[in-house]
C-alpha cells in the first residue's frame, strides 16, 4: 500500500489557492501589503543599472575588487564550497568577513544591503566549531517534524551569529535513485516525507518572524526532479511526464511555499532534454502563477552556463523564463569578470528589448520584498553578541538527541543489543569507528568533505569512552585483528566522503577490504554489530550474515556519542527507514510504490529492542 504521506495528484494538477487556515506565513506572500508596497516604490526610484546589481550575485572569491561591491550596486554575495574567510574559519572570522562585504553595499545611493548566502546544509557547516547535525537522510529516518523545526531553530542561531543571512537549505529532493551523489540531501523517496519534513525546517529558520535577530532565510531546492535523474548520474536528464514529475517532485514545493520559504533554487538537471534554468512553463507558470510563489528565484552556481548557446542568451534566456537572481562565480572553464560581463550583457539585452523592463522589475520586486521582510535594512551588520551560540552546549545535546532519533536498527540476533553496561572490553574497528571526518561526510568545512578530524565533535569511539568510563575497557583495532578478551565487536564501517558530481557511484556493494574486516571480526567469537555510516543505503550481502546486529547510522555529525547512546542501551532505536534498502545492484532502483516491491528492508522498516524481524 503507498503511505499516506503522497499529496493528491489533483491536488497538483490543479491551481494552489491557500485557505485562511493555510495562508502564507510571511507579508511577502500577500499581495498589497505594507512590504509590497515599500518594494515597489524603492524600484521605482532605481536605474536600470542598479536594478541588474540587485539581480547579480557574486562569489566572494570571484570579485575583483571591493570597489565593485559598490561601483555595481552588488546585491549579493555568497561564499560557495570551501570559499572560506582569508583571515581564518572561527566564527569571529565569518563575521568580520560578512561585515567586510556589507559596508560597501551600505554606501551605494540607495543603501540597499547586499545578502549574503552559504551552504549550510547540516548545520552551519563551513565554520570551524560549528554544530554538525545528522545529514537529511538520516532526519528522515526520525520522522520527527518538530525536531527537523528545532535542528532549524539551532542552525539559524549559529549561521546569524556569523551574520550571514540566508542558507541554501533544505533540499527538497525526492531521491529516487542510490546511486546517485546527493541522496543523503534528501529526507526520503516518498515525496509527502519530504514536503512534511522540508517545511518543518523552514519553519525553524525562518521562525514566525523573519525579521527577528536570529531568523535565516530560507531556500528550497532544487527545483525540479534533480533526484530522479536517468542512472542517478548528477546533473543529468529526468524523464517522465508532466503528471509523474508533478506527483514526485513537485509535491514538495507546496507545503514549502505555505511554510513561507523566501527562496527557491532552480536545478541543473533536465526535464525530458531541456535544462530547467531555461524552463518558463515550469519556472513562471507553474511555481509563480500557478502555485503562487513570491519569493524570488535563484540559479544554481554557474548553472546559467550549461544553457545552449553563448553566454548573453544564457542569460536572456534564464532571465525570461523566471530566474531572478543569477549566482555567477568563477570556474575553471570561464574568465573570472563573468559577473562584470552579466551586468553588462543583461543592460544590453533589456536596452535592446530582448529582455523585458518588465521582468526586470518583477525580478527585483521580488528581491527587495525578501530583503524588506527580513529586517536586513534596519539591522545589516553582525552581532557579535550572537557568537556563544556557535557550537553551544545546548546545540550539541540536540544534534546528539537527533543522532539517537535517526539510527535505524535494521537486524538484532541474539540479542547483541543493547551492549551490556557490564561488559569488561569493547573493541571498535573499522574506518569509520574514530574518524569524524566520515561521520560527517560531505559538506564538512570543505565542500566534499574530508576524512579526520575537519572540525570540532565526538567520534562514536571517543563517545563510547565517554559514556562508559574506566569501568569498561574500550580499544580500537581498525582492522579487527587484536580482539582478544572482548565482550562484544563493534565494526564501524563508513562511506568515503563526497558531495555533489564526485559522489556519483555505480557499485553500492560493500568492498572486499570491508567485509575482510567483518570476517576478522566474526572469527574472533565475540558478537558483531555493524554500524554503517553512509550517504546511502548499501547493498550488505555478506555482511548480513556475518554481523549479529546492523544499524544503519546515516551521516550523524559531530556528536558521536549519540551512537554509543544506542548501542548501549540508553536509547532504544525509533528510526525507521525513508529509503527501502535493496537486496542487491540489480534491484537499483528500488522505492515503495514500485510493483513488483520486495527489498531487503522496505521503506518504513526499523526495529526497536525486544523486536525480532519478520
Amino acid at each position: 500500500m503507498y503511505p499516506r504521506f503522497i499529496l493528491p495528484l489533483a491536488l497538483l494538477l490543479t491551481p494552489f489557492t491557500a485557505s485562511a487556515a493555510e495562508a502564507p506565513l510571511y507579508q511577502f506572500m500577500q499581495p498589497g501589503s505594507e512590504i509590497d508596497r515599500r518594494a515597489h516604490a524603492l524600484v521605482q526610484q532605481m536605474t536600470l543599472e542598479e536594478k541588474i546589481g540587485q539581480m547579480t550575485q557574486v562569489d566572494s572569491r570571484a570579485l575583483l575588487d571591493h570597489a565593485d561591491l559598490t561601483k555595481y550596486a552588488i546585491g549579493s554575495v555568497l561564499s560557495g564550497g570551501s570559499s572560506d574567510p582569508k583571515t581564518g574559519n572561527t566564527a569571529k572570522d565569518w563575521a568580520d568577513h560578512y561585515d567586510y562585504f556589507q559596508r560597501p553595499a551600505l554606501q551605494t545611493r540607495l543603501k540597499i544591503p547586499i545578502l549574503y548566502g552559504i551552504d549550510a546544509v547540516h548545520g552551519h557547516n563551513n565554520v570551524i566549531g560549528a554544530t554538525l547535525f545528522p545529514h537529511n537522510i538520516g532526519l528522515g529516518a526520525t520522522r520527527n517534524p518538530a525536531l527537523l523545526e528545532e535542528l532549524g531553530r539551532a542552525t539559524a542561531r549559529e549561521i546569524a551569529a556569523t551574520g550571514i543571512d540566508w542558507t541554501f537549505a533544505p533540499a527538497v529532493i525526492v531521491g529516487r535513485d542510490e546511486r546517485w551523489g546527493r541522496t543523503y540531501e534528501s529526507f526520503a523517496e516518498e515525496p509527502g516525507l519530504v514536503g512534511e519534513l522540508g517545511a518543518a525546517y523552514i519553519r525553524g529558520l525562518q521562525t514566525a518572524q523573519l525579521a527577528g535577530p536570529t531568523a535565516i532565510l530560507a531556500c528550497a531546492k532544487h527545483f525540479l526532479g534533480d533526484g530522479g535523474t536517468t542512472g542517478g548520474v548528477d546533473q543529468g536528464d529526468t524523464r517522465m511526464e508532466e503528471p509523474e514529475l508533478r506527483k514526485l517532485f513537485l509535491a514538495p514545493y507546496v507545503p514549502a511555499i505555505r511554510a513561507g520559504v523566501a527562496t527557491i533554487m532552480v536545478t541543473y538537471n533536465s526535464w525530458n532534454g531541456n535544462k530547467l534554468h531555461g524552463h518558463k512553463h515550469l519556472l513562471t507558470d507553474v511555481l509563480k502563477n500557478e502555485l503562487g510563489f513570491r519569493g524570488f528565484l535563484i540559479s544554481d552556481y554557474a548553472a546559467i552556463d550549461q544553457l545552449p548557446g553563448d553566454f548573453k542568451s544564457d542569460i536572456e534566456t534564464s532571465i525570461n523564463a523566471g530566474l531572478d537572481m543569477i549566482m555567477i562565480p568563477h570556474g575553471a572553464d570561464r574568465k573570472p569578470n563573468t559577473y562584470i560581463e552579466f551586468i553588462n550583457d543583461l543592460k544590453e539585452l533589456v536596452q535592446a528589448g530582448r529582455v523585458p523592463m518588465s521582468r526586470i522589475d518583477d525580478a527585483v520586486e521580488r528581491i527587495l520584498r525578501v530583503k524588506l521582510e527580513s529586517g536586513l535594512f534596519e539591522h545589516p551588520l553582525a552581532d557579535p553578541r550572537l557568537l556563544p551560540e556557535v557550537g553551544s552546549a545546548a546545540h550539541r545535546e540536540l544534534a546528539r538527541r537527533a543522532v539517537r532519533e535517526s539510527l535505524v536498527l535494521l537486524k538484532n540476533e541474539k540479542q547483541a543489543l543493547p551492549l551490556a553496561k557490564t561488559a569488561k572490553h569493547l573493541v571498535l574497528a573499522g574506518n569509520g569507528a574514530d574518524n569524524l571526518g566520515r561521520q560527517c561526510g560531505g559538506w564538512t568545512i570543505d565542500w566534499q568533505g574530508s576524512p579526520g578530524r575537519p572540525t570540532e565533535g565526538t567520534t562514536i569511539l571517543e563517545g563510547f569512552k565517554q559514556s562508559l568510563g574506566a569501568a569498561t575497557q574500550v580499544t580500537y583495532s581498525a582492522d579487527a585483528s587484536n580482539l582478544a578478551g572482548a565482550d562484544a565487536v563493534v565494526v564501524v564501517l563508513a562511506e568515503e566522503p563526497y558531495a555533489e558530481g564526485k559522489g556519483d557511484r555505480r557499485d553500492l556493494r560493500l568492498t572486499a577490504a570491508e567485509l575482510a574486516i567483518l570476517r576478522s571480526a566474526k572469527a574472533g567469537g565475540a558478537p558483531v554489530v555493524l554500524v554503517l555510516l553512509s550517504g546511502r543505503p548499501l547493498i550488505l550481502g555478506e555482511a548480513l550474515d556475518l554481523a549479529d546486529a546492523v544499524v544503519a547510522a546515516w551521516l550523524p555529525g559531530t556528536e558521536g556519542r549519540g551512537v554509543a547512546d544506542v548501542l548501549l542501551g540508553a536509547y532504544a532505536p525509533t528510526g525507521k527507514l525513508s529509503f527501502s534498502w535493496p537486496r542487491n545492484m540489480e534491484q537499483i532502483p528500488i522505492n515503495v510504490g514500485d510493483h513488483p516491491y520486495d527489498p531487503l528492508f522496505p521503506f518504513g522498516y526499523g526495529l526497536t529492542y525486544g523486536q525480532i524481524r519478520k
